[in-house]
């Protein structure tokens, strides 16, 4: 995404308790937090209007925003553990993903919701499983694809990844060749049929509309891959963050992390500039027309104007950062 004319670069993040607003100037970034206390760990920004996103809580459902965060309403599906978030920009359609796994549809702006209860009814179901919590399951990623309304993909932790194409109102069950333990998902923005995915054992690929998938670990050492972006031109050039374990990852020691580019079908760990080793878990990766940004776990914003060759670190100024659990750039 790039800004319109007239408009400085913007990134939404969500910090883990907050959410921030990030305006480029002058190269430097300011900061202003809204939604203080509010345990966001998930956002997502409308594809058509940059004042308008929508932040996730596990604790306290949705809010929404139509200025930028200066101010919020309350827009909760029934169930208000809230772990995922989506906006299509195929027809501007609000999903939120819930712990136990449920997915809620909104069509107008969050004001009412409907249950696209047909995913429940998977045969994998009694399967769905999140380890830490192994009484219960969550939607950790939703993925509608920017092409077509009617194809969405979901992702469970840990369950599978499923797909749908029919705006959900029925799904296919765990794609073969796909992860089970579902991360992150995206689409490419002009190449209709690729999609990719970041994933507990590993990342993937795939060409034919989510359909199947094919693995993509060839030259990785590290194989606990969190967060996935893709080149806004090149459909083979993408990025993962990724680690050596949950434990590693989540935790609050080394997260033996780092962030990896595949390029001519082989996976390259990205060190120029970058802290060797990061000290904190690259949680969210965003790659717009001219930069590839990675928001770091303890509120570190780096980037690379050049497809990850060299990184610098972004200078902030207003509100501390002090985490970054998503990230999102706003057009």
């Amino acid at each position: 995404m790039t800004a319109e004319a007239g408009t400085a670069p913007r990134l939404y993040a969500a910090t883990g308790d907050a959410i921030a607003r990030l305006d480029e100037a002058d190269g430097e970034w300011s900061v202003e937090l809204s939604l203080a206390g509010s345990a966001v760990h998930c956002l997502a920004v409308d594809p058509r209007d940059r004042e308008r996103v929508y932040a996730g809580s596990p604790r306290g459902g949705v809010w929404r925003t139509d200025d930028g965060g200066t101010s919020w309403t309350q827009c909760s599906p029934p169930q208000r553990s809230v772990f995922s978030l989506a906006v299509s920009a195929a027809d501007g359609a609000v999903y939120a993903g819930t712990e136990p796994s449920a997915l809620y549809r909104s069509d107008d702006a969050g004001a009412s919701w409907r249950e696209l209860d047909a995913l429940l009814e998977l045969p994998s179901r009694p399967t769905w499983s999140f380890p830490p919590r192994p009484w219960t399951s969550h939607v950790s990623w939703i993925a509608p694809s920017p092409h077509d309304a009617d194809l969405i993909l979901v992702g469970i932790e840990l369950g599978g990844l499923m797909r749908s194409t029919d705006a959900g109102a029925s799904w296919q069950d765990h794609r073969p060749g796909a992860q089970r333990d579902v991360h992150s998902l995206a689409w490419h923005p002009s190449v209709e049929g690729r999609a990719y995915e970041a994933g507990g054992g590993g990342a993937a690929w795939s060409e034919d509309r989510g359909d199947t998938w094919y693995p993509a670990d060839e030259g990785r050492d590290r194989h606990y891959t969190w967060s996935v972006a893709v080149d806004p031109y090149h459909p083979d050039l993408w990025y993962v963050s990724a680690s050596t374990g949950p434990f590693a990852a989540h935790g609050r020691g080394d997260p033996r992390a780092r962030i990896y580019r595949r390029r001519d079908g082989r996976w390259h760990a990205l060190t120029g500039g970058l802290p060797e080793p990061l000290m904190a878990m690259p949680y969210a990766l965003v790659a717009t027309e001219g930069r590839l940004f990675a928001g770091l776990a303890d509120g570190q914003l780096w980037a690379s104007a050049d497809r990850g060759d060299t990184w610098r670190g972004c200078p902030v100024r207003g509100e501390e950062l002090t985490g970054l659990h998503a990230l999102a750039a706003a057009s």
